[in-house]
């Protein structure tokens, strides 16, 4: 493998993280939210699920995202009788999302970016070096 190919293989992983950070940080902004009405549903946790794609010009595989899907894990419900989308026995719907397990995934997440992103360095130190040496 060249250098070209490991920066287009790293880049596409820093864009697919980046895409799972924004989809962690809307989870969590979210994490809080309660139905609007009564009898709807708050704010359903999102996925973010990858793929590898063959790039046929360099030959190599690089990742996407392939899909940003809900978790169909159930809501929470908090009694909350004067709520205005609170059901016959008081109770409201609250989100699915849980900020722990959000905030672990958003660690792995940047881990995996600044991975990426050290890979592009280190590719891009080893060309400047390989041109000092031709000069």
């Amino acid at each position: 493998m060249d250098l070209e190919s490991a920066l287009h293989i790293s880049a596409s992983g820093m864009r697919a993280q980046g895409t799972r950070l924004r989809v962690i940080s809307e989870n969590i902004a979210n994490a809080n939210s309660t139905a609007q009405t009564a009898g709807g549903e708050p704010y359903r946790r999102k996925l973010v699920t990858f793929a590898n794609l063959m790039d046929r010009q360099l030959g190599v595989d690089t990742v996407r995202v392939d899909q940003i899907g809900t978790d169909s894990s159930a809501f929470g419900r908090e009694f909350e009788p004067g709520h205005p989308a609170a059901d016959g026995e008081g109770y409201v719907l609250t989100s699915n999302v849980n900020t722990l397990i959000e905030m672990a995934d958003m660690r792995e997440a940047q881990r995996s970016y600044q991975a990426n992103l050290r890979a592009i360095q280190a590719s891009r130190d080893m060309l400047q070096k390989t041109i000092e040496i031709l000069r």
